[in-house]
């Protein structure tokens, strides 16, 4: 067991969670907030995508745009996440990814590299490129993409409540990248990657998920922030129960974006079923805590608790509620 003051001691998770430069920038959502006003999980913003009924059923919509350095530094890999980061938006909100539209600002050299990294995660999950728009420029590149979903029973932070199972489920096969904070599971999951995503639309479907969260490159601690902040919710994260790739230090694992990663509120009573559906698929799961009321956010181990922080005083997204 590391040592209180150790690299994957409670405190350094939190001090290195708190310095994420994937949880600091979502502050700068409330921008959204201060402009448009208010937000609802039907309208957005707010969720990992907004739902909107469109012939009489519910439609997901979502959107990501790469950071510039992983554009400039890998166009193929950056190409391949712009659909990967939709494909798990929409499997958050408990939906079906039906296609991907995308833009790309880049000199030609680049925009081919993009544009195959597209291709590629597009076919390894099973969801069409179905339009959008290319500018050749020698300048910066810039790469975004966005999706459509459809579920008949979406998911949203706002039904997360006190007394539901907070689950992790992760893919764990593979290594950690040396240069971004990425670990690329769908490099040894290959096809089933498709069926990975499409199960949380099950989950939600049966009623075993009611609440999700995309594990981004917020990091773990960070992505559960904003799961936590609509509703003011609290937990104390069972450190230990995480489910983790073995060799990749906590401090890292707990502030990557995992290509496969989500935080799940289960009703209790269904937890099994739940972790079940994961096993079967030979993705890991467990139950990591319980949410209550109290707002705060901390870790535990049975020798030592650390509070990370009070969402009475944190600003996570900063945008308003409905």
């Amino acid at each position: 067991m590391p040592e209180p003051s150790g690299p994957d001691s409670l405190s350094a998770i939190a001090a290195a969670c708190l310095a994420n430069p994937g949880l600091t920038a979502k502050a700068e959502i409330a921008l959204v907030g201060e402009v448009l006003g208010g937000t609802d999980w039907m309208g957005g913003p707010g969720d990992d995508g907004a739902v909107v009924t469109a012939h009489g059923g519910p439609v997901i919509a979502c959107g990501e745009a790469l950071f510039p350095p992983f554009v400039a530094a890998d166009p193929h890999g950056a190409g391949f996440a712009a659909v990967l980061t939709n494909v798990n938006d929409v499997a958050a909100m408990g939906g079906v990814p039906l296609g991907i539209v995308d833009t790309v600002v880049a000199s030609e050299p680049v925009a081919r590299k993009a544009l195959a990294g597209m291709r590629e995660a597009a076919e390894l999950y099973d969801v069409p490129i179905i339009g959008g728009h290319l500018t050749i420029h020698d300048g910066d590149p810039a790469i975004s993409a966005f999706a459509v979903g459809a579920s008949a029973a979406p998911l949203s932070v706002t039904r997360a409540a006190p007394g539901q199972s907070l689950v992790v489920a992760a893919a764990l096969d593979g290594r950690m990248r040396a240069d971004f904070p990425f670990f690329p599971a769908f490099e040894s999951r290959g096809r089933r990657s498709a069926g990975d995503v499409r199960l949380l639309g099950a989950l939600a479907d049966s009623g075993v998920v009611v609440a999700a969260k995309d594990i981004s490159m917020a990091g773990l601690v960070g992505s559960l922030a904003m799961l936590l902040e609509p509703g003011r919710l609290g937990v104390t994260l069972d450190v230990d129960a995480v489910p983790a790739p073995p060799g990749v230090p906590l401090t890292r694992w707990f502030n990557c974006f995992p290509s496969f990663g989500f935080l799940l509120c289960v009703p209790a009573g269904r937890e099994p079923e739940c972790l079940a559906a994961f096993a079967e698929r030979d993705l890991a799961a467990a139950v990591v805590g319980t949410l209550d009321d109290t707002g705060t956010l901390a870790l535990s181990r049975p020798d030592d608790h650390v509070e990370v922080l009070s969402l009475h005083d944190f600003r996570v997204t900063g945008l308003p509620r409905a």
